[in-house]
Order: C-alpha cells, then sequence, then structure tokens
C-alpha cells in the first residue's frame, strides 16, 4: 500500500512540515528509519535519531519542537503514541480465514454462525454457539454450553471450558486457558486438602484481548468477570470469582488472588501481584514488581513496592537507601 504524508496527516488529523506528496509504503521503528517508510518519535529519549533517520515522514506531538534542523517530513498530531496505532492500522489490512478444515469434532447440537472459520483438529462441544465471523483456529476446545460472540478470535490451541462466555471482538491469544478450576482446597484434620468443587464459569465482555499463555480461571460459585475493554497480556494469572473492571490493563505475570474487584481503567505492571478479597479502586496505577496486600482506599492510587504504598513515599525511602548504600 502507498500512501502519502497529506492523506496520512488527514486520516489522523495531524499536520504536514515538509513534503505532502512524499511517499510512504511501510511503517519503521526511528532509530532503523528507511526511505519510504513513516515512523514516530514520543518518547524523548529517541529524539537524537530524528535528525539523523532516513525515514520519510516522522509522526511527533505538537507540544514538541526540535531543537535541531530536521530533514524528513513531520506531522504534528495531538499524541504520536496513540496516533502510530491507527497509522499501522492503515497498513494492516488483517484477512480473515475462511471454511471448516478438516478434520476437527463439532456437536451435532452446536450452533455455528455466519462465515465463521473452524481451523483443523478443533474439537466444539454440546449447545455451544459460536457467533458470525468468528475464528476458531487450530487445536482450540470449545467446551459444552459454550458462547462464542461475533467476530471474537481464538487462536491457536485456546481451551475454553464449559458454560464460559466470550463477547464479540475479542482475542484470545493462544494457549490461554478460560474457565479451569480456581485453586480452592479445604484443610482437613489429618493435614490433607479437600477439592472444593469449582461450580461457577468465566464472563468475558466484548473487546477483551489476552494474551498468550494467560489463565482465567472460573468461579467457585457465580462468575469470574472480565469486562469490556480489558487488555490482559502473556502469561497472567486471573483467580477465581476475580473481577476485572472495564478498560483496564495488565501487563506480563502479573497475578491476582480470588474474589479481588479491580475497578475500571487500572494500570497493573508486570509481575505485580493481588492478593484475595480486595478492592481495588478506578484508575489505580501499581507499578511492576508491585505487591498489594490490603486495602486501596483512594482512586488513581499510584502504588509501588511490596508491601505496596504511595510511589511518592516509595521513592523518598528508595533515595535513603541509596544514599546510605553509598556511604557504606
Amino acid at each position: 500500500m502507498e500512501l502519502t504524508a497529506g492523506i496520512i496527516a488527514d486520516h489522523l488529523k495531524g499536520e504536514v512540515v515538509g513534503n505532502r506528496d512524499v511517499v510512504v509504503t511501510g511503517v519503521s521503528r526511528i532509530e532503523q528509519g528507511k526511505a519510504g517508510t513513516a515512523c514516530f518519535l514520543a518518547n524523548l529519549k529517541y529524539e537524537k535519531y530524528l535528525y539523523v533517520t532516513k525515514a520519510s515522514v516522522v509522526l511527533i506531538n505538537r507540544s514538541f519542537s526540535p531543537s535541531r534542523e530536521v530533514h524528513t517530513t513531520l506531522i504534528k498530531v495531538d499524541d504520536a503514541y496513540t496516533a502510530v496505532a491507527s497509522l499501522l492500522a492503515m497498513f494492516t489490512t488483517q484477512k480473515k480465514k475462511k471454511g471448516w478444515e478438516f478434520p476437527h469434532s463439532i456437536s451435532r447440537k452446536a450452533s455455528i454462525g455466519r462465515k465463521v472459520y473452524i481451523g483443523a483438529h478443533s474439537y466444539i462441544g454440546k449447545r455451544a454457539r459460536i457467533g458470525n465471523g468468528a475464528q476458531i483456529y487450530p487445536q482450540v476446545f470449545i467446551g459444552d454450553n459454550v458462547r462464542i460472540g461475533a467476530g471474537t478470535i481464538l487462536y491457536p490451541g485456546v481451551k475454553v471450558y464449559d458454560d464460559c462466555i466470550i463477547g464479540e471482538n475479542c482475542i484470545i491469544h493462544a494457549n490461554a486457558v478460560i474457565g479451569s478450576d480456581g485453586f480452592g482446597f479445604a484443610p482437613e484434620s489429618d493435614g490433607t486438602y479437600r477439592k472444593i468443587p469449582q461450580t461457577g464459569n468465566v464472563i468475558i465482555e466484548d473487546n477483551v484481548e489476552i494474551g498468550a499463555n494467560t489463565v482465567v480461571d472460573r468461579a467457585t460459585m457465580g462468575s469470574t468477570i472480565i469486562r469490556k475493554g480489558v487488555k490482559l497480556d502473556n502469561l497472567i494469572q486471573v483467580a477465581h470469582n476475580v473481577e476485572i473492571g472495564e478498560n483496564t490493563v495488565m501487563a506480563a505475570q502479573s497475578g491476582i488472588a480470588g474474589s479481588t474487584h479491580l475497578g475500571p481503567n487500572c494500570m497493573i505492571g508486570g509481575q505485580a501481584g493481588i492478593v484475595g478479597h480486595l478492592s481495588i479502586p478506578a484508575r489505580t496505577l501499581l507499578g511492576a514488581q508491585t505487591g498489594v496486600i490490603g486495602q486501596v482506599k483512594e482512586e488513581g492510587s499510584i502504588l509501588l513496592g511490596t508491601p505496596a504504598i504511595d510511589h511518592k513515599i516509595f521513592m523518598r525511602a528508595y533515595a535513603r537507601f541509596k544514599k546510605s548504600g553509598m556511604k557504606n
């Protein structure tokens, strides 16, 4: 695909500084920019590459002013990082797979919508319902009574256990497991543990994306709920009866213990952990490796460390630790 700087700017509601007619055919990183490609500058740590890049077009923030002469065409936008997502979409045309591949196993009691792709070695159980345009890649398991919404993509090896519900336009990446048993065991007097039956399900609302090898456990009773717009990275553990509020994002290797509720628009850093039975309010930010062991009271809190404390207190404490270490 060929796009001019002018076409890109019009699409992004940006302003061209330079040649509106310069043509680009793809995208690149600013430090590896090549002629005929477009890139972006959002993090000022990469500003030095702006003055030497061979890319034909660079997206920049309107608020940014170059400190030296720039030899490439610029497009000023409100937020370069957000705009690059739209730019990538302009060059990406995802081709949907079509038809049913063999062998596969589909219950006669399942309901399959129109224009659904079903990959080889997939299994679809009794009374499962697959919405129009869904993409079921090879080796996917879909249990009995499962509902998959229209336009949802299940990549190879995804497992969706019985009774779980996945909304429309979701993306579940390879080998994710939806609806496995929650970690529920009752201690016995002889030191053994009795398994507590996990009788609930998982409900995933619309426009959710779940990364590879992430696990969302079914509820002991009721539902584990992932609200609309949530984005989960790879290798995340979501325990039984957790509820994650809409538009919350979680980075890799983080985990939430049972019955904890996260409010909307939270941001959870990599390897962060949250113990069970807590309520995390809206817009809470947890830095990487933060451990939350008690209630978070205020919306918009920014927490670091284990046990988690306010980020300003953490940074002051870190400065004192660092200073003390230098003296020693």
